[in-house]
């Protein structure tokens, strides 16, 4: 028997519903169906009876339903009063991150930590990788999410591989799912203007010794998938950068993969609070964080 199995019992006596149980505690429906099996068997009772009406809690269920409760709430005050003693009552992280990193990996980590640390105040801001070193060595923040690798002066956990990929106008798209060098070769294409990721595409391609145009140089990538729709010409953005993709366009992998490593980064020696720990835990998924 254990705490997360008492947990979905109180869940599923209260929505009287496997599935609705599942939803709520992110988790499937078999995982539920297996947690009370379990207590079951090990307590050798029938806590729920099921059917088409739901699951409801049958007589010795209601008992047992209420020590389950204490036990949980007893556990819920235990991790209280050990935040408390961490530190972790309170404080804050402030982050910076580069766009697609902070749109796509920042908000689910945010939420992970801030729904077991609701206390702890957390800010965001984007900015490129470059601004985000300088933030990091001013103490302006305290974890920024970068490319790596990244100077030594920086410790730095990879979090994510984010794969490149060739976008493509949908009314020229070949029906390949796999395309050549060769036939790549006959676009002309719109880059990231002095991105880090444009000088790992430029490297990439001349491998190839195949000739690479390239006829526009953009900042945003929104703007570049919105030329792309408009057959302005095709691109190669990192799968982050190009989500979601918009219609008209068509994702297509390179002949050769191509990855990008994103990493969390603080100031390597630096002082660091219980919460700035939590989150970096929060995005190398360790910890009470493990998946």
């Amino acid at each position: 028997m254990n705490v997360e199995q008492l947990q979905i019992f109180l869940n599923v006596s209260q929505s009287r519903n496997f599935s609705a149980t599942a939803i709520e505690l992110g988790i499937s429906q078999s995982a539920v169906s297996r947690a009370i099996a379990s207590l079951e068997d090990e307590l050798g009772i029938i806590l729920l009876s099921r059917g088409r009406f739901g699951a409801r809690l049958t007589e010795v269920g209601e008992q047992m339903v209420q020590h389950a409760r204490q036990i949980v709430q007893t556990r819920e005050q235990m991790e209280r009063d050990a935040n408390v003693v961490r530190g972790l009552d309170g404080g804050r992280v402030r982050i910076a991150s580069f766009r697609s990193a902070a749109t796509h990996l920042v908000p689910p980590a945010i939420s992970r930590l801030t729904q077991r640390f609701p206390n702890i105040e957390v800010t965001l801001i984007e900015s490129a990788p470059l601004e985000v070193e300088q933030a990091l060595r001013e103490g302006a923040v305290d974890i920024g999410l970068v490319p790596l690798p990244r100077a030594s002066e920086f410790e730095t956990w990879e979090i994510a591989r984010d794969e490149f990929v060739v976008l493509l106008p949908e009314s020229e798209a070949p029906h390949a799912e796999h395309l050549s060098w060769e036939g790549l070769s006959r676009y002309s294409f719109i880059l990231y203007n002095y991105a880090e990721c444009t000088s790992m595409v430029r490297e990439h391609w001349a491998r190839t010794g195949q000739p690479f145009e390239v006829a526009y140089e953009i900042k945003e990538d929104s703007t570049i998938l919105s030329m792309v729709a408009q057959g302005l010409g095709a691109a190669i953005l990192p799968r982050l950068a190009a989500l979601p993709i918009p219609t008209g366009v068509r994702s297509c992998q390179l002949p050769v993969p191509l990855e990008r490593s994103i990493g969390a980064a603080v100031v390597a020696g630096a002082d660091r609070s219980p919460a700035v720990y939590q989150f970096i835990d929060v995005l190398r998924k360790k910890g009470m964080f493990a998946e």
